[in-house]
């Protein structure tokens, strides 16, 4: 019979035994060795039916397919957009995958999206050397208009959405405000006015600078409701 040696959201270091026994399985941020599940990070626990697996407390964005992100565009070739994403990574959304309309060769692509704008794209493909193909094509994929862009550690951003988007449901309902967070750690926020943007944007902080401690959702909903 399987044993956990952690409850979730624990706070682990690299070796530390989070189970024995087989019934549970190794998953991101751990190993198994033997009969025994250990972490091979500083992280917290999650723990998803027999899944254990350690978000790291810090660290850079690594790409994966399928990952929801927030771009900006760098430049504009004659087949589409170079997107970077921040750190070292850029990626190429071309003209098939920018529309579900035809885009001609040749035409002013500037017109569909330009220099600076900010794209919520998708990871389509991702070669082992890091090159990366984006898409536009799919629900929630779009150019954002106005609101504000903050940065946040990537590996917050689970905490900041929460189990279920909890969280981050929260920070909308008591806000108004529409919250939209990449895997890259960009975060859009866009409120009807100044003062819901800025508690929207104070509340996300706290959740990325106290992100392993206990009663976090207590304290992000008392400073929502409070201001405290």
């Amino acid at each position: 019979m399987g044993e956990l040696k952690v409850k979730e959201k624990d706070l682990v270091i690299p070796g530390e035994i989070l189970a024995e026994g087989m019934d549970y399985l190794p998953s991101t941020g751990t190993f198994r060795e033997g009969e025994h599940i250990l972490s091979s990070l500083v992280g917290l626990t999650y723990i998803s039916g027999r899944l254990i697996k350690v978000i790291p407390l810090s660290g850079k964005y690594v790409p994966k397919k399928d990952d929801m992100v927030i771009g900006t565009v760098k430049n504009i070739t004659l087949n589409g957009w170079i997107i970077e994403l921040g750190g070292p990574y850029t990626g190429m959304l071309t003209l098939k995958e920018a529309s579900s309309d035809f885009i001609e060769r040749g035409a002013d692509l500037s017109q569909y999206f330009d220099f600076g704008d900010m794209l919520v794209t998708k990871i389509v493909n991702i070669t082992k050397s890091k090159i990366i193909d984006f898409t536009m094509k799919g629900p929630g994929l779009r150019k954002l208009k106005g609101g504000k862009v903050i940065q946040i550690t990537p590996s917050k951003v689970p905490r900041v959405i929460g189990k279920q988007g909890s969280m981050i449901s929260m920070i909308k309902e008591s806000t108004g405000c529409r919250v939209i967070i990449g895997q890259n750690g960009r975060v859009w926020i866009s409120g009807n006015k100044p003062e819901e943007e800025l508690k929207a944007t104070r509340a996300i902080m706290i959740i990325e600078q106290e992100s392993h401690t206990e009663g976090l959702t207590d304290k992000i909903k008392n400073f929502l409701e409070k201001g405290v």
